[in-house]
């Protein structure tokens, strides 16, 4: 009895830790101006063992998401827009997610964002914020290289969100000033269940108990 518990145990999490979110990516595409110059944002998907998203806006195509005082690009902005989706309905919900911010920022730039996570199932916003991170020329802000993280939890779990997210660059122009987007980080977190080690120890005690009772 005992071993068949615990084989029961050990089957159920190599089955669910083989499981994997669904991570589709709707849009990840942003522009400079000017002149006008569309750009192609890269990103990088991790869907086990909870969803991490990152888009790569310092490598993008054909410029990195970089803004200056004139000359050059003097402002610009990115759109992300993804869903993710727990195909089998039978992973850990997510809870929330850490958001990590990367740039540079000088002078007068500025980098301006807004996200918004919706429940698929109903269209109910689970989460929205926006903020500003700005540079020396401005009350509060700094120069040079910066990197935020915050931390983001959901009204309530869900396993089938869609999220968007824009971010908006601005140096007004002036020379000297920079903007530059380098990375943008979702990193997902679930719901807490058991380990795999503490459901194996659950098992083996019921085991034993069942099997001592069996014995008187």
């Amino acid at each position: 009895m005992r071993k068949t518990v615990v084989s029961l145990v050990v089957a159920g999490c190599i089955a669910a830790s083989a499981h994997a979110w669904n991570v589709t990516m709707h849009n990840s595409i942003g522009a400079l101006y000017s002149p006008y110059t569309p750009i192609t944002v890269p990103t990088l998907v991790q869907a086990l063992p909870a969803p991490q998203i990152t888009f790569l806006a310092g490598l993008a195509n054909p410029q990195p998401l970089t803004c200056v005082g004139a000359p050059g690009f003097t402002n610009g902005g990115m759109i992300g827009h993804y869903s993710i989706v727990d195909p089998t309905n039978s992973l850990p919900m997510l809870n929330g997610f850490n958001f990590v911010i990367t740039g540079l920022l000088q002078g007068y730039g500025r980098i301006d964002w807004f996200k918004k996570v919706v429940r698929n199932s109903d269209n109910t916003i689970l989460w929205q914020g926006s903020g500003s991170i700005l540079g020396g020329a401005y009350a509060g802000g700094a120069n040079g290289v910066f990197s935020v993280m915050i931390p983001v939890t959901l009204s309530a779990p869900a396993n089938d969100v869609t999220v968007y997210e824009t971010f908006d660059l601005d140096t007004l122009g002036q020379p000297g000033s920079v903007a530059r987007l380098n990375l943008v980080e979702q990193d997902w977190t679930l719901t807490v269940v058991p380990e795999p080690a503490s459901l194996i120890a659950l098992a083996t005690g019921l085991g034993g108990i069942v099997l001592r009772r069996r014995q008187r």
